[in-house]
């Protein structure tokens, strides 16, 4: 009786300890609430191919999008058949877009749905070629995962595989690709699709049909976010070239609109509170809002302004200060409240073009920086530059994608493989 008891004992200890490990899920871009932040995790800080390397599984194609978790699954983009190098791209007749679900535990790959790209697409050139057609991540809410591809429409997907709908969200390319996650409320699936037809566009959850449709956007490739208010609001807050929008999400009505960064928008819009910042350009700018206005707010509620910014990574908000590595390979922090430049330190990060893409996540008091070609940086999540780590696994190929963290494992994804880091 007593060995029964304590083998029930050991085992219920045993259950906790795995939904313990497991955590939180990671639905979309930069986790739950967009912050990069797994308040609860604590990744490994160094892993090589021989030590804490949990699976490795070869993905069906290249891609630049970042995974994401729902319960044991993971689901990420790739893309195939077209876009194989510079030299010899192939026929991008042959391009096919790719939804992958793969096991959490052992990396296996569960299913793989491929569409033919719509035509005619982007050749790959230019800009295109350092991402590729696979660079929006997906987005779930625990039913159904939804993606974007650009002009090849936004799909939705049962968890077990089942195509549910999709939908046309614009017809036109850019010569630096698409790039935008999906954002997810209510019942609704929206979408910044700015490249493909100058808009943001909402679509039903259910039926792919479109809610609404707001228009007057240029340049962005930022992920919007939703920002909560008090009284129950919601702005959806979206940064393009010259303007920031604060929308309501239900109807896509614009609430207010503030003067923004003027170019080359790429870095999603990143809140603590009811403060947004948005930062961009060729030549930086960032700028911290006030959120919840009305009509024009740019002469009352723009709270600070820097010259420093970031170009394509999305900056980071812990504990009253803003970090991220721009392309450069420049580490910034800056004081969230005033706007002061705390540190920009240049890290030595090897690159044959640009050397970071990706946004850094925080765990466990740690910044997780990904580089293109050369490893994963761990910076102390502090206002003073400290590189605590520098892993670098045997993957010659690219890596693009920032980093989804889920119980004490870090999922890395490069253009040939998926990574699970653990212990």
């Amino acid at each position: 009786m007593l060995k029964t008891i304590l083998r029930r004992g050991w085992l219920l200890v045993g259950a906790i300890a795995v939904l313990f490990l497991a955590g939180a899920d990671w639905p979309r871009f930069r986790g739950s609430e967009g912050s990069g932040v797994a308040p609860d995790s604590r990744p490994p800080a160094e892993w090589s191919d021989k030590e804490n390397l949990t699976w490795k599984t070869p993905l069906p194609g290249a891609g630049a999008s970042s995974p994401i978790v729902v319960g044991d699954r993971i689901f990420v983009t790739c893309y195939s058949g077209y876009g194989l190098s510079e030299d010899e791209p192939g026929n991008i007749e042959d391009l096919k877009l790719h939804v992958v679900c793969v096991s959490l535990a052992d990396g296996k790959i569960l299913w793989d749905k491929a569409v033919q790209a719509k035509q005619p697409e982007q050749a790959y050139r230019s800009y295109v070629t350092n991402h590729g057609y696979a660079s929006a991540s997906p987005a779930s809410d625990g039913q159904a995962v939804y993606v974007s591809f650009g002009r090849s429409g936004v799909y939705a997907y049962k968890l077990s595989g089942e195509e549910m709908w999709q939908a046309d969200i614009g017809t036109e390319t850019h010569d630096w690709g698409s790039a935008v996650a999906p954002i997810l409320f209510d019942n609704l699936v929206i979408v910044n699709a700015c490249v493909e037809s100058g808009a943001v566009v909402a679509m039903d959850k259910t039926s792919g049909k479109e809610a609404w449709r707001f228009t007057g956007l240029k340049e962005s490739w930022s992920t919007p976010l939703l920002v909560s208010l008090p009284g129950g609001r919601h702005d959806l807050v979206v940064s393009s070239r010259g303007q920031v929008f604060g929308l309501d999400p239900a109807t896509g009505k614009k609430r207010w609109e503030c003067r923004g960064v003027q170019q080359y928008v790429c870095p999603s819009v990143v809140a603590h509170g009811d403060v947004v910042f948005v930062t961009a350009g060729i030549k930086t700018h960032t700028l911290a809002i006030r959120a919840g206005g009305e009509g024009d707010v740019s002469a009352s509620r723009i709270l600070w302004e820097s010259k420093d910014g970031s170009k394509v990574g999305t900056p980071l908000y812990h504990n009253g200060h803003l970090y991220w590595v721009d392309h450069a390979g420049i580490a910034f922090c800056l004081n969230a409240e005033t706007g002061k430049t705390v540190y920009k330190e240049r890290l030595q990060v090897r690159a044959r073009r640009d050397k970071v893409y990706a946004s850094p996540v925080l765990a466990d008091g740690k910044l997780y920086v990904v580089t293109r070609e050369d490893g994963v940086v761990v910076l102390a999540a502090e206002p003073e530059l400290k590189e605590l780590a520098r892993n670098r696994l045997d993957d010659k190929s690219i890596f693009n994608a920032t980093p989804a963290i889920v119980g004490n494992q870090l999922l890395l994804r490069s253009d040939r493989f998926l990574y699970c880091i653990g212990k």
